[in-house]
């Protein structure tokens, strides 16, 4: 790869995000300066992914607590302003539970802090955020290669959506295990979903392949079968957005029926998320909220009708893969395999080592 993907960025007071709306067509990195214009940053994706989304909501948080401490608010009144801040980070997506869960450090934060001066606040939330942006490539990388283990050598591998770097802080998910196996010299082909309605298949991770110099090859989604049926695939790496502690795992819209058909031909199902993403407080993907994103995503793209002008369109941004085609969940803690409840539940007590929030001078 010509140079590290940056998803984003913060950098003299502002977050740089890479605009991944424009690409592949042209690369443009975004400027917010205030939390507002990180919540429509993820509203109209130009940040993604889970991991990333989380991210930015923390620079978000940043940001807030920085243009309130520069107006000269303090006290109660920075503490009410900047949480209202944070309300409005956390009603921007619903499905991706990194979301909720940095905005939840972010809280600890600010509750060890109080007493503190508004400016001191605000250096430790950037320090948290910094820490986090850090934690999540030592995390990808760490996913990466316990999920290396699981890609033989001359491996096709089929992924849906994009969960490489544009997805994270900046190494990937899913596409952090096919990097992390490419890396270790194995000779792979990745079969490369187009994603529809919004084509990060085909904008995003081939774009990303292409950096890397993975070979691979973009089909529609609804390929998939036909070259499963032909024995061309040997196992299916996707991302998460969400996994319920019994292992149901919410992820772009089509991937339950990828999961659907790798089971019918006997092919490998792998999910890759950091353990950010598990939602242990749901029992199972049928508590998960499925985002529904406006129809004229699906009636044109970019701007050009595809569909009657009196069409109407459903478009949910997500589906729920249940656990039972899932063969294994990899996590920056390891590899969980069924039983999901009790293997995840492990691995949460082990990252649930209780951590005190980052404080001033610390």
């Amino acid at each position: 790869m010509s140079g590290q993907i940056k998803t984003l960025e913060m950098k003299d007071g502002a977050l740089l995000l890479l605009d991944q709306t424009e690409l592949p067509l042209q690369v443009t990195v975004m400027t917010a300066r205030n939390h507002l214009e990180v919540c429509d940053a993820i509203k109209r994706l130009c940040v993604r992914g889970a991991p990333a989304i989380g991210l930015a909501a923390a620079y978000g948080t940043v940001l807030a607590a920085q243009n309130l401490a520069g107006k000269g608010l303090t006290g109660e009144a920075f503490h009410e302003r900047l949480e209202s801040a944070m309300r409005d980070l956390q009603e921007t997506r619903p499905t991706a539970v990194n979301l909720f869960w940095a905005l939840e450090r972010m809280r600890g934060v600010i509750a060890a802090n109080r007493e503190r001066p508004a400016g001191q606040i605000v250096e430790t939330l950037r320090a948290e955020a910094d820490h986090m942006l850090e934690e999540d490539d030592a995390a990808n990388r760490r996913m990466g290669r316990f999920g290396a283990e699981l890609v033989p050598d001359g491996a096709n591998v089929l992924t849906h959506c994009n969960a490489g770097a544009l997805a994270t802080g900046s190494y990937g998910t899913a596409l952090g295990v096919i990097r992390a196996a490419h890396e270790q010299g194995k000779r792979l082909h990745v079969w490369v979903d187009e994603t529809r309605p919004l084509l990060q298949g085909a904008r995003l991770t081939a774009w990303e392949l292409q950096q890397l110099g993975i070979p691979y090859t973009l089909i529609t989604d609804n390929m998939a079968g036909h070259f499963m049926s032909r024995r061309e695939i040997d196992l299916v790496v996707v991302g998460a957005d969400r996994i319920a502690a019994n292992g149901d795992t919410a992820n772009k819209i089509g991937t339950y029926s990828v999961a659907v058909l790798a089971g019918a031909h006997a092919i490998p199902f792998y999910v890759a998320a950091p353990f950010s993403t598990v939602d242990l407080a749901r029992p199972s993907g049928d508590l998960i909220c499925i985002e529904e994103r406006a129809p004229d995503e699906v009636t044109g793209f970019r701007g050009v009708r595809t569909a009657p002008a009196d069409a109407e369109a459903a478009n949910p941004a997500f589906d729920v893969t249940p656990s039972r085609l899932i063969a294994a969940i990899i996590t920056d803690r390891g590899v969980v395999r069924a039983p999901f409840l009790s293997g995840l539940a492990a691995a949460g007590a082990e990252a649930s080592e209780v951590r005190t929030p980052r404080t001033t001078g610390v």
